[in-house]
């Protein structure tokens, strides 16, 4: 059976991605210190699919650790690198952070798998690439503009480190990547705050939070607020095993946007949730935050013709899955 090394697998889409790689009948070898997880991941992707997994708890920093690992482990066929912190707002604050991380992992396994003579990489990048796109929706062709935060400048540097090495490999820019797995058993478990719009929405939801708090209402778009292309994580996890069995195929180096190509404000998003949901939040509007962009939203023909993969869950099947997630949480603690 094919080994897939997965950096990140016990987070929050490296976990999903580790469900569907079983399903398609590969063995994923996950690598994560957990700094921004749980080893509850892994005990969830074990009940989902009914597999002991294998697991190794380093930081992918490490190049001699990776090295002994791949040594170590037959028949891996290729990579999906999650490792990397992965929250705008606080790239902003403490940018070295990101810096440090998200480059030097990323260093440590090109490293490794050049030689080791171990090809096809899956790296999870993201829309943040693009900066303030001149025109949308955006597509792969877009240039990279100037960076609206740390976290997408690493992103950028990171794809460009890979356009250097000698792999085959994939570039997979994410939009916004919402929902859980449906059976509740893995999600986001960040330890930090979360920063991204549903996972704060959840919290208020259920109590967690006060409110709500829309950080801008002035912005050059439908109602004011800014407007992203939400993506299902479980739509997201089905893109990375068709990534890799792509460039195995192709034996070249690709980009491809992953994302619904619609484009939905928060306000609107607010609005859906409230619905689909049956919950009334508490909101109001304040300053614009920095690092984020007024508006994205992906052209994803490209993924949708040589990936033959397209987004099919609803924003909607994503909100109920997110508060499920958050509900299941709460419950878990009690």
């Amino acid at each position: 059976m094919s080994k897939v090394i997965v950096t990140g697998g016990a987070g929050y889409i490296g976990s999903h991605t580790c469900v569907r790689l079983i399903k398609m009948g590969y063995t994923p070898v996950i690598i994560d210190n957990l700094s921004n997880t749980s080893i509850d991941n892994i005990k969830g992707v074990e009940s989902i699919t009914n597999k002991k997994l294998n697991y190794y708890e380093i930081d992918c920093c490490f190049a001699k650790k990776l090295d002994m690992i791949i040594k170590k482990e037959n028949g891996i066929i290729g990579a999906i690198h999650f490792a990397a912190y992965k929250s705008v707002e606080e790239s902003v604050r403490l940018p070295e952070k990101y810096f440090k991380n998200n480059l030097k992992s990323l260093e440590s396994l090109l490293d490794v798998m050049q030689s080791n003579n171990l090809n096809n990489l899956i790296f999870s990048s993201s829309c943040t690439v693009y900066g303030s796109p001149d025109s949308l929706p955006v597509d792969e062709n877009a240039p990279f503009k100037k960076a609206e935060s740390p976290y997408g400048e690493t992103k950028q540097l990171c794809e460009k480190l890979i356009e250097k090495s000698t792999l085959f490999s994939v570039c997979l820019r994410y939009f916004n990547p919402i929902g859980s797995h449906k059976s509740g058993l893995i999600g986001d478990r960040s330890a930090d705050k979360p920063a991204n719009l549903i996972p704060i929405i959840c919290e208020v939801a259920t109590g967690k939070r006060e409110k709500l708090v829309i950080n801008g209402n002035d912005y050059n778009t439908k109602d004011g607020t800014c407007v992203r292309d939400y993506i299902h994580v479980e739509d997201l996890a089905i893109a990375h095993i068709n990534a890799l069995e792509y460039c195995i195929k192709n034996k070249n180096k690709s980009v491809f946007n992953i994302g619904t190509g619609q484009g939905l404000s928060v306000t609107e998003a607010v609005r859906i949730f409230e619905e689909c949901n049956n919950v009334k939040l508490n909101i109001e509007f304040g300053p614009r935050r920095s690092g984020d962009v007024s508006e994205i939203y992906s052209d994803t023909k490209k993924s949708n013709e040589f990936l033959n993969w397209k987004a099919k869950r609803t924003v909607k099947e994503a909100f109920q899955s997110a508060y499920f997630w958050e509900k299941r949480k709460i419950l878990s603690k009690l």
